[in-house]
């Protein structure tokens, strides 16, 4: 009787499975086109700030990132990318942000002290 169930045990077992999982988290997968989307760039700049508060820097500036790519006209995004990247020690990536920003927003309030940033690091 026990020989019968352990030969019934090993009949019932799966065979390994040969094939890769799909993608577990088709957000992670790289979007190629991105339309005008203003609502959607404020979703992204709104995520980026609860991500910045947090102190996760690196998520913020994704999202941030997600944001120009939704509506590239958005200063806001540019400045908040340049502060996230800033965080980061990212010079360069906080540098070409910031000049973004002066470049679509040069009358911003916030731009003499984005160009004091500037000048401080060229």
């Amino acid at each position: 009787m026990l020989a019968s169930c352990a030969l019934l045990a090993q009949q019932q077992t799966p065979p390994p499975q040969t094939q890769e999982p799909p993608e577990e988290d088709e957000t992670l997968i790289p979007k190629k086109d991105y339309p005008f989307n203003p609502l959607q760039a404020a979703t992204e700049l709104k995520t980026g700030d609860f991500y910045f508060k947090k102190g996760k820097y690196k998520a913020a500036a994704g999202r941030f990132q997600e944001a120009t790519l939704w509506n590239p006209g958005l200063a806001e995004a540019y400045l908040r990318l340049g502060e996230a990247e800033e965080k980061l020690r990212d010079k360069k990536a906080a540098h070409d942000a910031y000049a973004k920003f002066l470049d679509l927003a040069p009358q911003d309030k916030r731009a003499a002290e984005v160009r004091n940033k500037l000048a401080k690091n060229p």
